[in-house]
């Protein structure tokens, strides 16, 4: 709302009285509407900088009612293009500092006009500011950097090319926020190290850059008749003060590598090259970004800003500034905070979250569900106010103070300047913004605390190991542990651990902090004996990196789910002791019970994927890595806590393994294409390369840490077809490199391990066989040549990733070779031969106990039959070859009353339960085998089954024959 303004200020009523006399004497006419007037009003009365600057300069507001400009939206481009033609004559460096400086004070005539009359929203004064200070930086540059090598020479890099200063902008100017009355925070940088050609004595470029950087600091920021342009502050760069104004991007590197502190990182966030050449400015960013945003989650980053928010608190205490709304509590800086903490943390993971402004990154943390969005609405509306309040503060006097008047005049300005009658009715809102913006603040960076409930035992006095041993033993069997000494052991081997390992005094700190409230979650999950020995192998593993102790400190939550789940399964723990990286899944519940379907598998792979440079190999398969265990560990989660039921697991896990194959396919192409060009004359309309699934993953039957069965087809019928790149292989090399290079990226094992191993045996001719055979070739081979328990084989496969329509050209081979008549006995002989040699090599029955997979009556007599019961009927009955899975197999069976009563329901009621069983076993690292007394009665109707279908008909066939 605009308020009234009829009471002005005698004096900035005199300037304007001034400007009015000399528009007479000059025959300008003021504008009559009343838009103007009101707006003109209300502007003098809440900037004494432009009420002096229109009477000491009069012209230039006249030429800025004449032009329109202030009504009107600068374009793209306009404001330097119009610095330009301002800056056409300047030859030396006191004209351009004087063309500078007018250029500027027109410029804020304007922007601070829009900005108090609200003809200007506060993202466009934000950015007119910004790029005010963008062009005056770039064209000064430009003009300084000609003059200092005609004085000097010119730097050049070890190639001989010549090089040109890097400036990063800190701050709000890095973010293009930049208030009215900002100081500019610079850091000059520059590619190479070297020397200067063409000078008349020996320069190295560091002191050329830096006496460029300190013409430019001058031309900018020094005080003349004309006022200044911006005042520079370069206390950021390395060392601070002491440092050198300029540094080569190798000095910086080592530099935020080795030295860099906390509140550095923080600063850095917002950093953006604003002049220098393209190609270094990229470099330069890319060097830095790996220091801001690490590549896991950093909670450790809400500790550092908790400290460095208590340490401007306590100045501020110091200073009295408790009215300051940009450091003061509910202020500016708080919400800066609060977005720039989930950066720090989430940043490496999330390019999403990479970015300056802060609205922006509020916007993201809402979109991204990490705080509520109504939380993230008051934020950004208390943003907002705030910084209007700070630019009407600047506005006054173009003084750089973020300070609330304490005089009853001064607090009447300022709230009319911000559309309020006085300074109660402001100050009621100002407050209401402040206090919601404290309170998240407080929310979002509390010291995390775990109370212990009443009549919990104190459980930290035996992390410190003061106690007498009788004591602690005590104290154990009160808490429920079964075996007390060996618990005790474990502990303290543990504790010894820590001190063997030299954490850092911080490390120790946390983790100080973190054992009472694990061992009171371990004492409390009913079987503390098996959870202790879960959990202390995690922490363990991640003892000496600080950040998942910070995780761990700032989310007491993750324990509780570790210790739950640890107790269901080793599983988890194992799998997070050997990627840590797992225990970001256990952040939030809502994702760690939820597991994602394939479009949503797909969109969590791009974004993981998404800041990875195309060439960098070893990042790609760490993410593919992070990508398929983070998944697999959500499945099982919900498995094991019956979130979802047991017979989606495997289409859970099947979805992940085929996001993955399909992904790295991708990649793996794009590599090749990228040097070779594509594949020419090809069937299909895509890559020409085909992913077969067999085994469990044709079948959708994967289990946990199931390995994959693959087959590689392609496309390319000619022997002498070439790719169509400069460096041009045959499609024949390209397709077996293809292969090569899928398996590489999928077995090869990094830091977080391997993606899946890859089993390549069932291609054609096995081991012996080509890696990547053409369509025609399989399609020959699987008609010639394949033996029955090849078509066995068939069955269950299907394509995973690649070529749609090579994918279709496949499933016609499969169903041609699958549907032809066939000799039932000569193939029930075949079957039943097959399956006894792979009984006799495999069944780990005995010692009482049952192979849930080979053992008479298990799954792979189930899988041989249905494998039979396809080939044997698919001729007649077409439909038999849709399905790859047992269970839909078994039903099509079923439908056409191909087997006997009920023995298609049996065998998949028998099916499923030990499907159960051997998942089951997998989650608890067990061997895939059960007491002999266990799933008796389904595993004794498998082997009648057996008997009925492949051993009496035979014989009764054979007897017929007879």
């Amino acid at each position: 709302m605009m308020s009234d303004h009829t009471n002005q200020d005698p004096a900035t009523e005199a300037h304007w009285l001034t400007w009015l006399d000399w528009a007479g004497t000059q025959g300008i006419a003021v504008p009559a509407d009343p838009a103007f007037t009101q707006a003109r009003a209300r502007v003098w009365e809440a900037s004494e900088y432009v009420a002096i600057t229109a009477a000491r300069h009069p012209a230039d507001f006249a030429e800025l009612i004449a032009s329109g400009d202030l009504e009107s939206v600068y374009g793209a481009g306009d404001l330097a293009q119009r610095l330009e033609t301002a800056l056409a004559s300047v030859t030396d460096e006191p004209s351009l500092q004087r063309a500078l400086r007018i250029f500027r004070r027109r410029e804020m005539l304007r922007i601070i006009w829009r900005d108090i009359a609200e003809r200007a929203p506060l993202p466009e004064t934000l950015e007119d500011l910004s790029e005010l200070a963008d062009v005056c930086i770039d064209a000064a540059l430009a003009r300084l950097h000609d003059w200092t090598c005609a004085e000097l020479g010119t730097p050049r890099d070890a190639e001989g090319r010549p090089q040109r200063l890097v400036v990063l902008a800190m701050g709000k100017l890095g973010a293009r926020e930049l208030n009215l009355s900002s100081d500019i925070d610079l850091i000059f940088a520059f590619a190479q190290t070297g020397e200067v050609t063409g000078s008349p004595r020996a320069l190295s470029n560091e002191q050329f850059f830096v006496r460029l950087a300190q013409r430019l600091v001058q031309s900018l920021a020094s005080a003349t008749v004309d006022g200044f342009v911006f005042r520079v502050d370069t206390r950021l760069r390395p060392f601070g003060e002491v440092g050198p104004l300029a540094m080569s991007f190798q000095a910086m590197e080592d530099y935020y590598q080795s030295q860099a502190r906390e509140w550095e990182r923080y600063a850095m966030i917002k950093a953006r090259p604003v002049a220098g050449d393209p190609a270094d400015r990229d470099q330069l960013m890319a060097m830095l970004r790996p220091f801001v945003y690490r590549r896991y989650l950093d909670f450790g980053a809400f500790e550092s800003l908790r400290d460095l928010k208590r340490m401007i608190a306590k100045e501020l205490y110091r200073r009295g500034m408790d009215a300051n709304i940009k450091l003061g509590p509910g202020g500016i800086r708080e919400i800066e905070f609060i977005g720039q903490a989930f950066q720090l943390v989430r940043g490496g993971r999330d390019p999403a979250l990479q970015v300056r402004p802060i609205r922006q990154v509020l916007a993201c943390l809402a979109d991204r569900d990490l705080m509520p969005a109504e939380v993230i609405a008051r934020l950004d509306a208390a943003y907002v106010f705030l910084r209007l309040v700070e630019n009407r503060l600047q506005a006054y006097r173009d003084k750089q103070t973020h300070t609330l008047p304490d005089d009853a005049v001064n607090r009447l300005r300022l709230a009319r300047s911000m559309g309020f009658a006085d300074w109660t009715a402001f100050a009621a809102v100002l407050a209401e913004h402040r206090q919601r913006v404290q309170e998240q603040f407080d929310h979002v960076f509390a010291a995390p605390v775990e109370e212990a409930e009443p009549g919990d035992i104190n459980l930290g006095m035996l992390w410190n190991g003061c106690h007498e041993p009788a004591h602690e033993l005590e104290l154990l069997k009160a808490s429920g542990f079964a075996d007390p000494e060996v618990a005790r052991t474990r502990i303290a081997q543990f504790r010894d651990a820590t001190a063997r390992k030299g954490l850092s005094a911080r490390g120790h700190d946390r983790l100080g902090h973190l054992m009472p409230q694990v061992l009171r979650l371990i004492a409390a999950s009913g079987q503390p004996d098996r959870v202790l020995e879960r959990m202390l192998r995690v922490l363990e593993s991640v003892m000496q990196r600080t950040a998942y102790l910070a995780m761990l400190s700032e989310h007491p939550g993750i324990l509780a789910q570790l210790a739950c789940l640890a107790g269901m399964s080793p599983w988890f723990t194992d799998r997070i002791a050997r990627h840590p990286l797992l225990l970001d899944e256990l952040i939030d519940t809502r994702r760690l019970y939820a597991p994602l379907r394939r479009d949503e598998l797909e969109s969590e792979l791009d974004a993981l994927l998404a800041p990875v440079d195309a060439e960098d190999l070893e990042q790609q398969m760490e993410r593919l890595h992070q990508f398929a265990q983070g998944n697999m560990l959500r499945v099982a989660a919900a498995d094991l806590t019956e979130v979802i039921p047991l017979m989606v697991v495997s289409d859970y896990l099947t979805e992940i393994a085929e996001v993955a194959v399909a992904r790295v396919l991708r990649l793996a192409f794009a590599h090749l294409v990228a040097r070779h060009g594509r594949p020419t004359a090809i069937l299909g309309e895509d890559t020409g390369f085909l992913a077969l699934g067999y085994g469990k993953l044709g079948g959708i039957e994967l289990g946990y840490g199931s390995d994959l069965d693959l087959v590689f087809i392609h496309g390319s019928e000619s022997v002498t077809a070439m790719t169509d790149g400069p460096r041009s292989i045959s499609n024949e090399q390209f397709y077996n490199r293809l292969g090569q290079r899928i398996i590489h990226m999928m077995t090869t094992r990094t830091a977080t391990g391997a993606l899946y191993e890859i089993d390549m045996r069932l291609r054609p001719d096995g081991t012996k066989g080509m890696l990547v055979r053409s369509l025609a070739s399989f399609a020959n081979y699987q008609e010639t040549a394949a033996w029955t328990w090849e078509h066995q084989a068939l069955t269950r496969a299907r394509p995973v990733a690649g070529d749609p329509a090579l994918a279709r050209r496949f499933d016609e081979v499969r169903r041609a070779v699958l549907c032809r008549p066939r000799d039932p006995e000569q193939l029930r002989t075949e079957v039943r031969e097959m399956r006894a040699k792979m009984r006799a090599s495999l069944d780990r029955t005995g010692g009482g106990r049952f192979d849930l997979k080979q053992g008479a009556g298990g799954i792979a007599d189930i899988e041989f039959m249905v494998q039979y019961a396809v080939l044997r009927w698919a001729a007649d009955y077409p439909t038999l070859a849709d399905w790859t899975d047992n269970i839909r197999q078994l039903a099509t069976l079923a439908r056409f009353d191909l087997l006997p009563g009920q023995s298609a329901q049996e065998l998949t009621d028998a099916y499923k339960a030990l499907r159960a069983a051997y998942h089951r076993s997998a989650l608890q690292e067990q061997p895939k085998t059960i007491p002999l007394d266990q799933l008796e009665a389904e595993r004794g109707r498998v082997r009648e089954l057996w008997r009925a279908l492949m051993e009496d008909a035979h014989r009764e066939a054979v007897n017929g024959q007879d």
